[in-house]
């Protein structure tokens, strides 16, 4: 197996029926250095207790998943997704505080799809600004930046109606970057023919706060959300992408973050194996050291 880079770090979402203290213990007996948190498994233990187990574990918190799904018009229903994503603004300031030196305050957000009935994809992603303007005080006071992520267009109706880096970009402009940056994930831009000019100019605007890695394979699954691939087992470009990232100075931890039914049935342990070995193989290369 290739040796462990510094600086993979294991979204937990790729080892995703794993219970909090198991992904902390398989992550680093396998002597990685950096795992990507999701709300849901913090949840189950709490965050205190789950802030005492990533301190126990030597452990850096790469990222923490996620915030965002707040599309909806004024009402009862968008106020509690603000006040949650200002809860998901504390935890994430609180798990970074409490793992090794190097752990990121870093709060990924999903935008959120077209609400029920709605057909009004503009006034969906003006939302998505006036949420980021109403949650940056809460970030800024926290420390925390608040990483907007693209995702692929077919995931538009339901899950975010951002959709391209440039539009990420868009919609944080003008708040300072240390609240407001962007998620680059290749899954979700690897297709744009903007991508590369879009990630220098993410590199300029300093709005890079989290790399997440993993591969495109055709045909996709039935379930589109489940169609992620260890990196190297599909199409995208990952020496390309990964030396424009690299280039603009970004010297943080790289996710592997996969969803895929198979890849979770398997032991996780030979999971994290797996995506060490296809990380130090085809993205660890293109990475300064």
């Amino acid at each position: 197996m290739t040796a462990t880079h510094p600086r993979l770090s294991i979204n937990q979402a790729t080892i995703k029926h794993a219970t909090l203290p198991d992904a902390l213990d398989v992550t680093a007996g396998a002597g990685l250095r950096s795992i990507g948190l999701w709300r849901e498994p913090v949840a189950d233990v709490g965050l205190t207790e789950a802030a005492a187990m990533l301190a126990d574990s030597g452990l850096r918190m790469s990222s923490y998943c996620r915030g965002g799904f707040f599309t909806m018009p004024e009402g009862p229903e968008r106020r509690a997704s603000l006040d949650d994503n200002r809860r998901a603004i504390e935890e994430t300031a609180a798990l970074a505080a409490a793992g090794a030196p190097g752990s990121r305050a870093v709060l990924v957000l999903v935008a959120g799809g077209l609400p029920e009935g709605s057909r009004d994809l503009i006034g969906a992603r003006a939302r998505v600004r006036e949420a980021l303007e109403e949650l940056a005080p809460a970030a800024a006071a926290a420390g925390v930046t608040l990483a907007v992520e693209p995702l692929h267009p077919m995931y538009a109706a339901d899950r975010a109606v951002v959709s391209t880096l440039g539009q990420s970009l868009d919609l944080v402009d003008g708040l300072p970057p240390e609240v407001a940056g962007v998620t680059v994930d290749t899954f979700h831009i690897w297709w744009d023919p903007a991508a590369l000019d879009l990630i220098a100019r993410a590199g300029r605007e300093g709005r890079i706060a989290a790399y997440q890695v993993c591969d495109w394979r055709a045909p996709l699954e039935a379930d589109v959300l489940l169609s992620r691939h260890q990196p190297g087992d599909g199409v995208i470009d990952f020496e390309v992408l990964t030396r424009a990232v690299e280039d603009t100075g970004y010297d943080g931890d790289v996710e592997v973050e996969i969803f895929n039914a198979d890849i979770w049935a398997r032991d996780h342990r030979r999971v994290v194996a797996e995506t060490s070995d296809s990380f130090g193989r085809v993205v660890a290369p293109h990475l300064r050291s």
